[in-house]
């Protein structure tokens, strides 16, 4: 086993994790509208949801991950109806509505498996995943270097998210209800933008050709 496949690891999902996108606005939005802590625990369901795909493209289940690939539309059109949900919730939301919003949507585990669930339907996780692992060097079958860079993928998304929500959480005692409810109203806009995009993309692979 190579120890710097960790660092390696590490490396990958912080960089993957840091990568602007619609769970990243779902997150910062919910840190400045619910607390750091309430973004912590969703943005912690990215990081688990990476190195569940990591996982299962470094130990070559190749079986699990044909089923995910055949059931990509599905799954991306489960994923973009969601994302639009989460936009309109974003947009239609009010300032005074976060001192409840954690309880009213099922606490922190429910902050946590929202968001695992959201990233778990993008299943071409996978093959990036697997191509990056493989110039990585880890071998299908070789457990322990699989491990160590599963581990790595973990420990570097994870620690993206605790300074982003570190940051965005100081960050928002400085923000007026006013600001929260553009932040709210513009990360909402762009949340919709791209489960369009995701939901058009879906349909559009399903047209006769």
């Amino acid at each position: 086993m190579d120890p710097t496949l960790t660092l390696r690891g590490f490396v990958l999902g912080f960089t993957i994790a840091a990568t602007v996108g619609p769970i990243s606005l779902l997150v910062i939005r919910r840190t400045v509208a619910e607390g750091g802590l309430y973004g912590l625990v969703s943005g912690l369901g990215v990081a688990t949801a990476d190195a569940t795909y990591g996982a299962i493209a470094a130990f070559g289940l190749t079986v699990i991950t044909d089923l995910l690939i055949n059931a990509r539309q599905v799954l991306g059109l489960i994923g973009g109806v969601f994302l639009l949900w989460m936009a309109w919730q974003a947009i239609h939301s009010t300032p005074t509505e976060a001192a409840t919003v954690t309880t009213r949507r099922g606490g922190y585990a429910g902050a946590y498996l929202s968001i695992l669930g959201l990233t778990m339907t993008n299943p071409m996780t996978i093959l990036a995943f697997g191509a990056l692992f493989a110039g990585f060097g880890v071998r299908n079958g070789a457990s322990g270097d699989a491990a160590l860079v599963v581990l790595g993928v973990l420990l570097g998304s994870s620690t993206w998210w605790v300074v982003l929500t570190t940051v965005v959480g100081r960050l928002r005692t400085r923000v007026t209800p006013r600001w929260i409810h553009r932040i709210n109203v513009a990360s909402g806009v762009v949340i919709g933008a791209f489960a369009i995009v995701v939901i058009g993309s879906v349909f559009a692979t399903w047209l006769p050709r």
